[in-house]
């Protein structure tokens, strides 16, 4: 699985929004987060159109978010440049069908979708700007198998 440029940039974005206490234009955020600028500007646009932030042209202008960080998911983040949480082939993990010895690859792509969902439905903007991240996601990361790449495990390295 991967997290896209868009995403990771996005939801940096909205966490520094989440700890200002006044617009922040986009050079601000851009500095602040080390993203590209331009490409910034694409990602305030689809956020705007989702409604998750709004910005305010003039003096002491910029990007806000729309209502309380605690109440954006940030799967609402995700969704908003990258649509769809998980895709298999460009399609939804619903949409498919396998059959004979993969038949149950559909169960296992629904378990992943439902995996992901479980940890980015949880943590909200605010919980990522604060620090202070739900119990039960700090609990996936304390054994240290998950901050190992599986792949360097199996190659004995």
């Amino acid at each position: 699985m991967k997290v896209s440029a868009r995403a990771d940039y996005a939801l940096r974005a909205v966490a520094e929004l989440a700890r200002a206490d006044a617009p922040r234009t986009t050079g601000e955020i851009a500095a602040n987060q080390g993203i590209p600028r331009k490409f910034l500007e694409g990602i305030l646009t689809e956020l705007r159109d989702d409604g998750l932030v709004v910005g305010q042209r003039g003096i002491g202008g910029g990007y806000r978010l729309t209502r309380d960080a605690a109440d954006i998911t940030l799967a609402d983040v995700v969704r908003s440049v990258d649509g769809p949480l998980i895709y298999v082939r460009g399609e939804r993990p619903s949409g498919l069908e396998y059959d004979g010895a993969a038949s149950e690859l559909l169960t296992i792509w629904v378990a992943v979708r439902a995996s992901v969902r479980a940890v980015l439905e949880r943590v909200t903007v605010a919980d990522l700007a604060t620090g202070e991240l739900p119990a039960e996601i700090r609990s996936l990361v304390e054994d240290q198998a998950a901050w190992e790449d599986a792949q360097t495990n199996l190659l004995g390295e």
